[in-house]
C-alpha cells in the first residue's frame, strides 16, 4: 500500500544487538556439540556437575567494549594457541563404587567420553576467542574506511564545485566520484564481514546473548554466579507468569 512508512536504511537496523560486556562462559553449554558431548557422558552414568566443575572454566568471556576478556586470551598458550586451562577433579565423576580412580585426572581423561568433552569445550572457547579477535579488528578497519569516505566525499564535492565554477574539466569529477564508489564499496564490504562476524559469535555462543539483555550488567571478568546463570529461561518465565 502506498501509505506504509518507508523502511530504515540497513545500516541504521539494529539487526543483532552488540556484544556486551561480562557475557558468563556458560552460554556455551548452550551449543550442540557441548550439548551432545554431556549427553554421551550421561548415557555413561557421569555426574555433569562435576564434569563441569572440573573440564569447563567459569569466566567471564568478554572484556571492555564487548572485546575478548584477558581471561579468556589466558585459556590459550601465547604463541602457540594451545590450550592451557588445567582441570582439576574434586568430585567422582562417574559413578559406581570406583570414587578413588574417579579422582584419578589422568585415569579419567583415558576415557573416550571425557576426551569428546575436553575437545567440545575447547572448540567452544577457540571459536569465540577467536570471533572476539576478528571483531576488534573489523571495528578498527569500518572506523578508518568511514573515515576515507568521508575525505573521498569531500574531494568529490571540491571537484564537482571547481568544475562547476570553470576551474577542472569533468575528468577530476569523474576521476573523484570513481574513488568515492570505490571507498563506499569497500566500506560496505567491511561491515558486511563485521555483521557476519556477528552471526559467527552468536553462533559460537550457542544462540547469542539476547535473552541477557534485560540482566545487570556485570564487570569485565567479575565472578560469574553459575547456579543463577544455569537456570533455564522457561522456569523464569514460568514464575514470572505464576
Amino acid at each position: 500500500p502506498d501509505d506504509l512508512p518507508a523502511g530504515m536504511p540497513l545500516d541504521a537496523q539494529n539487526l543483532l544487538t552488540d556484544v556486551p560486556a561480562g557475557l558468563p562462559s556458560d552460554l556455551l553449554t548452550r551449543r550442540p556439540d557441548v550439548m551432545q558431548a554431556e549427553q554421551t557422558l550421561l548415557a555413561a552414568n557421569a555426574n555433569i556437575g562435576a564434569a563441569r566443575a572440573a573440564f569447563f572454566p567459569k569466566i567471564s568471556l568478554t572484556g571492555a567494549f564487548g572485546t575478548g576478556s584477558p581471561t579468556l586470551g589466558g585459556l590459550f598458550k601465547a604463541g602457540t594457541a594451545a590450550w592451557s586451562f588445567a582441570p582439576q577433579i574434586t568430585m567422582p565423576i562417574f559413578e559406581g563404587g570406583q570414587n578413588i580412580a574417579n579422582l584419578n585426572l589422568a585415569h579419567v581423561q583415558k576415557r573416550i567420553e571425557i576426551a569428546n568433552y575436553e575437545k567440545a569445550i575447547q572448540s567452544a572457547f577457540r571459536e569465540v576467542s577467536d570471533g572476539l579477535a576478528a571483531r576488534g579488528t573489523y571495528d578498527q578497519q569500518i572506523a578508518a574506511l568511514e573515515r576515507n569516505e568521508h575525505a573521498q566525499q569531500r574531494r568529490f564535492d571540491l571537484s564537482d564545485l571547481r568544475y562547476k565554477n570553470g576551474v577542472d574539466s569533468y575528468l577530476s569529477v569523474l576521476t573523484a566520484q570513481t574513488d568515492l564508489y570505490s571507498a563506499q564499496q569497500t566500506l560496505i564490504s567491511a561491515r558486511l564481514a563485521r555483521w557476519t562476524n556477528l552471526v559467527t559469535l552468536y553462533r559460537a555462543l550457542g544462540g547469542g546473548w539476547i535473552q541477557r539483555a534485560g540482566e545487570t550488567p556485570r564487570a569485565s571478568d567479575a565472578p560469574v554466579d553459575y547456579d543463577k546463570a544455569a537456570a533455564p529461561a522457561s522456569a523464569s518465565a514460568a514464575a514470572t507468569n505464576g
